[in-house]
């Protein structure tokens, strides 16, 4: 019987025994993890206070247009009989560049002509006969004056479409510039008036197209400079400055937006940079030189004002700052000093 008890007392000891090494073991691992992990201090950014330029700028998107740019087409329908240039020609102003056939347009043309002097001859009849009668004209020679007069008239309009049609039958280059596109580089092809034949462009009139809303078109004025980045380019920097800010907003967008046109410092590779290319324009709203600054994110705010962590961790200075830019903000205060240790 003793036995038995002095085992039972024996198993309990080793029991608790064991809870407790499982314990100990528990505590020593919430530790360790505890050492190297969350009790692990995360480590305090510094950066020192600088001397040097900061720029306050606005970044719009946008894309290359050109003030003389366009696409010819044929007024009607026909026939290309000739083709007088190429993709990537220079042309001057009133150069012929292609041209359709004119046979069915000329017949029209002198057709439209014979009817018109018909109609003509068929008006100075009439008026030959009512000609004495301009205070008792019957309702019945008004009648016959008028339909004389009225068929005259429509047989003009015909006459000038078709002239217009057989005049505008070559396409000519409405300023000098470089040939971008043509849809038929042959003759014999049978095109319609709604296709565009030719477009042309002025390298000279390249500029680039920003549209900047209500809230952001205050801040800019013409002559700006501006730094434009290409997304075909993005490693390379064009600069330009603002030719002209709208003083109507476009129509067909979405908010209230207004037409920014920035011109190049220098001429652009039409052959490189094209029609349509996006990018982004930063442009430089202010910039000052020899000014002390210091990275935007060692700046906090509180209900006092903007500070920064100066010397050591949690000492608050609290500072006058001027103009901010993307990653610089100049700092007004005498309280800091140029190599001053912040803390973030």
């Amino acid at each position: 019987m003793k036995d038995k008890k002095k085992g039972n007392i024996l198993s309990k000891f080793f029991l608790n025994k064991r809870r407790l090494v499982i314990l100990a073991i528990i505590l020593v691992a919430g530790f360790l993890v505890w050492k190297f992990t969350l009790g692990k201090k995360e480590e305090i950014e510094t950066a020192k206070v600088e001397r040097g330029t900061v720029i306050e700028e606005l970044v719009l998107s946008g894309e290359i247009d050109a003030d003389e740019y366009a696409k010819l087409t044929f007024p009607t329908s026909g026939k290309i009989a000739w083709v007088g240039i190429s993709e990537g020609d220079e042309v001057k102003r009133g150069q012929a560049l292609t041209k359709l056939d004119t046979t069915v347009l000329n017949t029209t043309f002198q057709q439209a002509r014979a009817a018109l002097r018909a109609a003509e001859a068929t008006v100075e009849k009439v008026h030959d006969q009512v000609k004495d009668h301009s205070g008792d004209e019957t309702f019945t020679q008004k009648d016959t004056r008028t339909t004389a007069e009225a068929a005259k008239d429509e047989a003009y309009e015909a006459y000038v479409a078709a002239e217009y049609n057989l005049r505008n039958s070559t396409l000519t280059s409405p300023f000098s510039g470089i040939v971008t596109f043509l849809a038929h580089p042959f003759s014999g092809v049978n095109v319609l008036a709604t296709e565009t034949q030719v477009e042309v462009i002025n390298p000279d009139t390249i500029y680039f197209d920003v549209s900047a809303d209500q809230t952001e078109v205050g801040g800019l004025k013409v002559g700006q400079k501006v730094v434009i980045i290409l997304d075909s380019v993005p490693d390379e920097e064009i600069s330009g400055y603002v030719d002209f800010v709208s003083y109507t907003p476009r129509t067909g967008e979405v908010g209230t937006v207004y037409k920014v046109k920035v011109k190049f410092d220098k001429d652009l590779d039409i052959k490189r940079y094209r029609i349509g290319m996006g990018g982004d324009a930063n442009f430089i709203l202010s910039e000052k030189e020899d000014v002390l600054y210091v990275p935007p994110k060692f700046v906090k705010s509180d209900s006092t004002g903007k500070y920064v962590k100066q010397g050591k961790e949690n000492n608050k200075t609290y500072v006058e700052v001027g103009i901010e830019g993307e990653d610089r903000i100049e700092i007004k205060s005498e309280s800091l000093k140029e190599g001053d240790i912040l803390y973030d």
